[in-house]
């Protein structure tokens, strides 16, 4: 969702910049085991409100993709307590912004508030668990929504199928195969009943984390916290038993066709390990030094000096079960992809058989150390970075020592993870075209 009212206070929020220092925070449970985090920032009259639920697109029945994403939009219909189509009005009207996004594991809300809004906040989030109206006028007007933004975000924008037919070609048994966005027949075949029961399994406060951040003073807003959200009472536990994919051991192949584009993109994926993994951070490195700007080394190769391809990128899609590494290219004039995906071939091997230079690996360093603090300077990312380590990582103490795992990733790791995980037998080599009249 995308629609959030900006306001004087939510420009204060993204335009505040807190040092760059320890993130102190607290966390606790409540009975009803839903996970709080505070922290306490009094340097700007600013709070956010958020909530973090685990559920995503893979926690979606294949039958019925896209519930996790529908909900996120269908969430802010209305309440027992608050009209239908008023949830905007209430937070522009009292200074604040709100907004929510969703991706395959976690959905995630927020408001933005002057912080002597800060009750007005928990009491909205605490509806939106407690007393959620889950009717039929809701789910039609949202199907629409959803409906309209599919076919401007995806349908009819350059590429905006690739991810999708990337994740379909990767992923055959675990539920990262299909899109977040889902598939509109699945909503349009879906009843109430069963929008009702996705709330009912997902939407429970054992499900969710709570972060308070900014210009909070803790103990009035333990009592708030008791207030609102004390009462809602537990659900049933949230299992997960999801299929684990057999290895890649030959390249896949597949090609794909895109009304939208003129010019051809190359890609080769791999499977990679969950986030979590040190690989992972690992593979951030290789993907950072591949592609990290126009000094990088496929960027000063393709584009620069040869000027083979319009826009080259390599990244690593990290999830919290398995990551999608992926390298992206765009030719210029008549070069084939067949070349610039060997040219890129190329780079992989070097690094697979020759340590990077010391002076590549501390410029690695000082981009890491950079993206870190950047993280960490607004209120805003602090209380995503609380939600996002306490859900996906298990270990809310990233957000002050995640920096620590990058600095101490050696040369010899960089050259190892390369030979593990980037090779021609593990991928999909995946052909973007335009699409034909006869296509």
């Amino acid at each position: 969702m995308k629609k959030g009212l900006f306001s004087l206070a939510s420009l204060m929020l993204f335009g505040f910049m807190t040092n760059a220092q320890k993130v102190e925070f607290e966390e606790y449970d409540l009975d009803n085991g839903m996970h709080v985090i505070l922290h306490q920032d009094n340097t700007a009259p600013v709070v956010i409100t958020s909530v973090m639920y685990h559920v995503g697109a893979k926690d979606e029945n294949p039958e019925r993709t896209g519930f996790a994403h529908f909900f996120e939009h269908l969430l802010f219909e209305g309440t027992e307590n608050i009209k239908r189509g008023e949830w905007f009005n209430i937070v522009s009207s009292n200074g604040g912004s709100n907004n929510a996004n969703t991706t395959d594991d976690r959905t995630y809300y927020y408001e933005v508030f002057p912080s002597n809004a800060v009750e007005l906040g928990l009491w909205m989030e605490s509806e939106r668990l407690m007393h959620p109206i889950i009717n039929q006028i809701g789910v039609d007007t949202q199907n629409e929504v959803v409906k309209e933004e599919k076919r401007l975000r995806v349908d009819n924008q350059p590429y905006g199928n690739l991810l999708a037919e990337i994740k379909k070609n990767l992923f055959f048994k675990h539920p990262y195969r299909w899109a977040t966005i889902g598939s509109m027949d699945h909503l349009d075949a879906a009843t109430l009943e069963e929008f009702q029961a996705f709330n009912k399994k997902f939407y429970v406060p054992n499900n969710a984390v709570l972060v308070v951040a900014g210009d909070i003073n803790k103990s009035e807003v333990k009592k708030m916290i008791k207030d609102y959200f004390g009462p809602i009472p537990r659900g049933a536990e949230v299992g997960r038993d999801l299929e684990r994919e057999e290895p890649i051991t030959e390249t896949l192949k597949a090609t794909a066709y895109d009304p939208n584009i003129q010019i051809p993109a190359i890609i080769a994926a791999y499977r990679t390990p969950s986030q979590k993994s040190r690989d992972s951070y690992i593979l951030n490195m290789i993907s950072s030094y591949l592609s990290g700007g126009k000094s990088s080394v496929l960027y000063k190769k393709l584009v620069d000096e040869k000027k083979m391809a319009l826009a080259v990128q390599a990244v690593n899609i990290s999830q919290e079960d398995y990551g999608t590494y992926a390298l992206f290219a765009l030719p210029l004039g008549d070069v084939k992809l067949e070349t610039l995906l060997s040219e890129m071939d190329e780079e992989v091997v070097k690094i697979q058989t020759e340590l990077i230079s010391e002076r590549d690996y501390q410029k690695l360093q000082n981009q890491f150390e950079n993206q870190f603090v950047n993280s960490n300077s607004s209120i805003a990312g602090i209380a995503g970075s609380l939600a996002t380590y306490y859900m996906l990582y298990d270990d809310v103490n990233l957000i002050n020592n995640e920096i620590d795992i990058y600095r101490s990733i050696t040369r010899e790791e960089i050259q190892a993870a390369a030979k593990k995980y980037l090779n021609p037998n593990q991928r999909l080599v995946l052909e973007y075209l335009p699409k034909k009249d006869d296509k």
